[in-house]
């Protein structure tokens, strides 16, 4: 028996995460125009682009999904529509590991195996999953069913991270995790530590700290905080709160080695120039 239609209020918060929200609530702040304007503008574009939509391959693997979440430095409270949105990539399905576990422990522990490190991935993106969205967006079963999952893996482990946006109550938790994640890579952790300790897959641990070694290369050229956040497209918070962790690291010998290898690993290193034959 499929699942139940969903409620209004769940349709009326799917319905603002579209690629046309996005571009409404981008254009509106970015251009301070009114709503009408924005449609206005985005029929135009409707118009000449929508030839060229689709024309190119995806490069995606398998398995992977483009999702429109909420951009996880909006702060609860704030009404959806108003909210900034990205388009996060999702691998949903791993190929025959999934497969596997399908056959032999059914689609309820597939869910359960997926949803974490669904929640992780959009989170490593800048972007907080909802309900809705795993329900259907993604899993395409009903919202009580993803939240007897949530349960499920909650009771195996109370500390369990799933950085859901229900779950997120503001943009505190969101930079505490980030800012913690750097400040433990800084220390000499290893990835597998690092991992293990805070719960976050490797590649979210690695965007991470590829911002963070982005925003310490722009620091050094003297660039000022909210042009390194609009460079980086991420929040003024993120960016304030990782320049106070690069003053921490000028006053902290380990932090200070350890950011240099940072920065040494994200440098393109210096070819030396082959030296000219001489002819005879």
């Amino acid at each position: 028996m499929g699942a139940k239609r969903p409620k209004r209020s769940e349709i009326d918060r799917l319905s603002v995460k579209t690629l046309d929200d996005q571009f409404l609530t981008e254009i509106q702040k970015g251009l301070n125009c009114s709503p009408f304007e924005g449609e206005a503008v985005l029929s135009v574009v409707r118009e000449i682009f929508a030839p060229l939509m689709g024309t190119h391959p995806s490069a995606a693997p398998p398995g992977t999904m483009s999702v429109i979440a909420v951009d996880g430095d909006e702060p609860a409270g704030k009404p959806l529509a108003m909210c900034r949105k990205r388009t996060v990539s999702l691998l949903v399905h791993r190929g025959a590991e999934d497969d596997r576990l399908l056959h032999e422990s059914g689609p309820e522990a597939f869910r359960r195996a997926r949803i974490p490190d669904l929640c992780q991935q959009a989170f490593s993106q800048g972007a907080l999953l909802t309900r809705e969205d795993l329900a259907y967006r993604i899993l395409f079963v009903s919202p009580r069913t993803v939240s007897r999952d949530l349960q499920a893996l909650r009771g195996a482990d109370p500390n369990a991270l799933i950085p859901l946006r229900g779950t997120v109550q503001d943009i505190g938790p969101v930079l505490t995790h980030q800012v913690q994640i750097v400040r433990l890579a800084l220390q000499g952790k290893t990835m597998t530590q690092i991992c293990q300790r805070m719960q976050h897959s490797p590649a979210a641990v690695a965007n991470y700290l590829s911002t963070f070694t982005r925003c310490a290369q722009l620091h050094q050229k003297k660039m000022m905080p909210s042009q390194i956040a609009f460079l980086l497209d991420r929040s003024r918070g993120l960016i304030d709160s990782y320049l106070a962790l690069l003053a921490d690291c000028r006053k902290d010998k380990t932090l200070d080695y350890h950011l240099a290898e940072l920065l040494a690993l994200g440098t393109p290193k210096k070819t030396m120039p082959r030296p000219r034959e001489v002819h005879q």
